[in-house]
């Protein structure tokens, strides 16, 4: 990236050091047929209008308020960006069922966990809906899931091999959570990783710039969304003959 890392404002002296002579962050590069992912964003993390963080968490716990949707033109821009290229673009969301059973270890961690986000409050809207502004065409994929990771129990790495996807397009929320989590399987199954840092938002300010940090380090290739917006303008036609039809 050429202009000052978002997590450095939160380094200390001695760790901006330790960076520059480690050997971490080195660049991986793109691979050659990557896949767009687009990590829950749906409107429990978004919100159903763009507001301030702590007025939007009062009706949705999970909100990250105004950062969100300051990243969803973004992710619109390059979701339109891999259909021009007919590039595939997998979405997830979380799955529950209505009687919250299934939460398992969500429960333990936070006291709203039993919340139903589908409310009259929240004008009765499915929490786990990927926002309108961004919904998946005939011809996407959608992964639903129980955990962080979109591949956790889940056909993720099934369809990216069917495909012959040998990279990954990193965007969503929350960057310390879901998409750290996707990041770090994607990195296991040695896919190439590359993460929008405009494309990513979360609720806390600090543990989005410093799992930024972390993965740039030592999983992924942190780059602009212009940077990432380029190289996929820039991929052949034709790569993937094997798409759903839709």
């Amino acid at each position: 990236m050429s202009k000052e890392p978002i997590w450095n404002e939160f380094l200390t002296e001695r760790d901006k050091k330790m960076w520059a002579v480690s050997g971490y962050g080195a660049r991986a590069g793109y691979g050659k047929r990557p896949a767009l992912l687009v990590i829950d964003v749906n409107y429990n993390f978004t919100g159903d209008r763009s507001e301030p963080i702590l007025e939007a968490i009062k009706r949705w716990r999970n909100a990250c308020g105004e950062e969100g949707w300051a990243a969803v033109p973004v992710i619109r821009s390059l979701i339109d960006a891999a259909h021009e290229r007919k590039i595939p673009v997998i979405y997830s969301t979380n799955a529950r069922r209505p009687d919250n059973w299934d939460a398992g270890s969500w429960a333990w961690k936070n006291s709203r966990n039993a919340e139903d986000a589908t409310t009259r409050q929240n004008n009765n809207i499915d929490g786990n809906m990927i926002i309108a502004e961004l919904a998946p065409q005939p011809q996407d994929i959608v992964i639903y899931k129980h955990k962080p990771s979109a591949f956790f129990g889940t056909p993720l790495v099934g369809f990216l091999t069917d495909l012959g996807c040998d990279s990954v397009l990193v965007t969503g929320t929350t960057t310390s959570g879901c998409v750290r989590a996707t990041v770090l399987d994607a990195f296991s199954h040695n896919f190439r990783v590359a993460v929008a840092e405009e494309g990513c938002f979360d609720r806390s300010q600090a543990s989005h710039a410093m799992s930024l940090c972390d993965l740039h380090a030592k999983y992924a290739d942190v780059v602009s969304a212009q940077n990432m917006l380029d190289y996929v303008k820039a991929l052949p036609g034709g790569l993937f003959s094997n798409l759903p039809h839709g």
